[in-house]
C-alpha cells in the first residue's frame, strides 16, 4: 500500500468546532457569576458551531435544549464556578450524543465470530476489513477475511493483496454476481476449519434504495448469522452518510458503525450525528490509509478532545505500544547518568512519530492545545524529517560524541542530509540544551521548562 499523503488527524477534524467551543466556554469562565442570558448567548454560539460542523439540525437543537434544561434546572448559576459546571454538562451531553453505551465488539463463546461489513459503494469497506483484521491480530485474535463482493472482482483482488501484505488469510472463490451468499457461507466453513476467532465478510457496496441488493444482504445475513453487522460510513459525505446509516439500520439491523476517511476533509458532523440519529454505536474510526490507521471509538475520550480537555488515556496507550518497559528503564538509566546521545534521541524521535504527529500528541495533553496552535506548519512533517535525516547522516561515533563534530564534519552531514550547516547547528544546540536539562533532572534540580526538555523541537 502506498504511503498516504499527509492529511488531518482525527483530532484536527474537529479543530474548528473545538476552537469555537473553547472560546465560548472561556468567556463563561471569565465571569464570576453567569446569568440565564449568559447561558442562552453561549448556547446560541454552540448551536451555530455545531451546524457549521455539519451536525444534523435536529441533533444540534436537541443537544442545546438538553444542556439549557440541565444548566438552568439545578443550582448551576448559583455555584462558585458556574462556567466550569456548564462545561461539565456539555461534556456529559457530548458523551451521550456520541454514544455512551458499550462500543466494543461482542464475540460469542463458540468461534468463529462473524463480522459482516456493509455499506455504500466507495465507503472503504475492503480497506476497513483489512484494518479490522490487523487490529484483531494485535489483540491476539486471528481472523479470516472473506471476499464476498462478487459483483466487483477488483474488490476481491484488493482484499487478497491486502491480506498478503498484512499476512492475514483470505478466502475467495470464483462465481457469478449472485453467488455472494454461498461464498460467504463457504468462507465461514473455512474459518471453522482454521479455528480462527473471527471471520470478516466483505460484502459488495450497494445503495439502500436498491431493493434487490438489500434483499441479497438479508439472505447473506441469514446464511452466516453474524454477531456483528457493521456499516462502514464515509465521514466525508456528512449528513448523507448519516441518512444512509439510518436506512441501512432499518433494513438490515446494524450492531455498529465504522467511520472511514476521518482523516479527510470532514467537519465531524457525521461522527456527532450518526449514533443519535440511528441509535447504533460507533465502534471504530478510520484515521488514515495505513493498515494500522483504525482507532477504537471512545465517546468519553472524543468528547474530552472536542472540548480541548486532552485525552491522557489514549496518549498512554499509544506510548505503551511504542515503548517497552525495558526501553523505559534503559532510557531512565542513561538520563540519570547523563549518557543520552543522539543515537538514543533518534530512537525516541522515531517512536514519537509512530505515536502520531506532535500536534496530535499535544492535543491529548490537557492544557497543551494552545501550544499546539503555535506550532509552525511544517513541524510535524518537514522539520521532524530533517532532524531524522541529519542524525542518520552522522556516523555512530558522531552520534555518540555530538560535541566533537567540527566544521568539516558539519558540512559533510549537512550535504548528506540535504540540509544546511545552520540547520545542523540548531539541532546540536537544542540537543546540548536537552542534555543539560537531563543532567539537572538526574540531580533533582530540574524545573519545568516546557516541551523542549522532552526532546521536541523548539517552537
Amino acid at each position: 500500500m502506498a504511503e498516504p499523503i499527509q492529511t488531518d488527524t482525527l483530532e484536527e477534524m474537529f479543530d474548528n468546532l473545538t476552537d469555537k467551543l473553547t472560546g465560548v466556554f472561556a468567556k463563561l469562565g471569565n465571569k464570576g457569576r453567569i446569568t440565564e442570558e449568559d447561558v442562552d448567548a453561549a448556547l446560541r454560539e454552540v448551536r451555530l458551531a455545531l451546524l457549521e460542523a455539519d451536525v444534523n439540525f435536529k441533533v444540534a437543537r436537541e443537544f442545546v435544549t438538553a444542556i439549557r434544561e440541565k444548566a438552568l434546572g439545578g443550582d448551576v448559576l448559583k455555584g462558585i464556578s458556574p462556567g466550569q459546571a456548564v462545561v461539565k454538562i456539555v461534556h456529559d451531553q457530548l458523551v451521550e450524543l456520541l454514544g455512551s453505551g458499550d462500543n466494543t465488539l461482542k464475540p460469542k463463546n463458540s468461534p468463529p465470530n462473524v463480522i459482516m461489513l456493509v455499506g455504500l459503494q466507495g465507503s472503504g469497506k475492503t480497506t476497513t476489513a483489512a484494518k479490522l483484521a490487523l487490529y484483531l491480530r494485535r489483540q491476539d485474535q486471528r481472523a479470516l477475511l472473506i471476499a464476498a463482493d462478487m459483483r466487483r472482482p477488483a474488490a476481491m483482488d484488493q482484499l487478497e493483496a491486502l491480506g498478503k501484505q498484512l499476512d492475514v488469510p483470505v478466502y475467495r472463490e470464483n462465481g457469478g454476481p449472485d453467488s455472494a451468499p454461498k461464498v460467504a457461507e463457504n468462507g465461514i466453513k473455512r474459518a471453522k476449519e482454521m479455528g480462527v476467532m473471527w471471520a470478516i465478510v466483505d460484502t459488495g457496496g450497494r445503495l439502500h434504495v436498491d431493493e434487490d441488493l438489500m434483499d441479497e444482504l438479508d439472505v447473506i445475513k441469514k446464511r452466516i448469522n453474524p454477531v456483528e453487522v457493521l456499516l462502514v460510513v464515509d465521514a466525508m459525505t456528512g449528513q448523507d452518510a448519516v441518512n444512509a446509516a439510518d436506512e441501512f439500520n432499518k433494513r438490515t439491523g446494524l450492531t455498529g458503525l465504522i467511520l472511514s476517511k476521518l482523516d479527510g476533509d470532514a467537519r465531524g458532523g457525521a461522527a456527532l450525528s450518526a449514533t443519535h440519529v440511528t441509535g447504533v454505536p460507533i465502534k471504530f474510526a478510520g484515521t488514515g490509509e495505513k493498515p494500522d490507521a483504525l482507532e477504537v471509538f471512545h465517546p468519553d475520550r472524543m468528547a474530552s478532545r472536542i472540548l480541548g480537555m486532552g485525552d491522557v488515556v489514549t496518549l498512554v496507550e499509544r506510548a505503551q505500544e511504542q515503548f517497552t518497559e525495558e526501553q523505559a528503564v534503559e532510557l531512565e538509566r542513561k538520563m540519570r547518568k547523563a549518557q543520552f546521545d543522539l543515537e538514543d534521541f533518534l530512537t525516541q524521535l522515531r517512536q514519537i512519530q509512530k505515536m502520531g504527529s506532535i500536534a496530535s500528541i499535544l492535543e491529548m495533553i490537557p492544557g497543551a492545545r494552545s501550544l499546539r496552535n503555535k506550532l509552525p506548519a511544517d513541524v510535524d512533517d518537514k522539520k521532524m524529517k530533517r532532524m531524522e535525516a541529519m542524525i542518520t547522516s552522522m556516523t555512530m561515533w558522531e552520534r555518540q560524541h555530538p560535541e566533537r563534530i567540527n566544521g568539516s564534519r558539519r558540512r559533510r552531514i549537512a550535504n548528506g542530509s540535504g540540509t544546511t550547516p545552520a540547520d545542523l547547528n540548531q539541532l546540536l544546540a537544542q540537543f546540548k540544551q536537552m542534555q543539560k536539562m537531563m543532567k539537572q533532572f538526574a540531580s533533582g534540580k530540574m524545573n519545568k521548562r516546557g516541551l523542549a526538555g522532552m526532546g521536541l523541537p523548539r517552537m
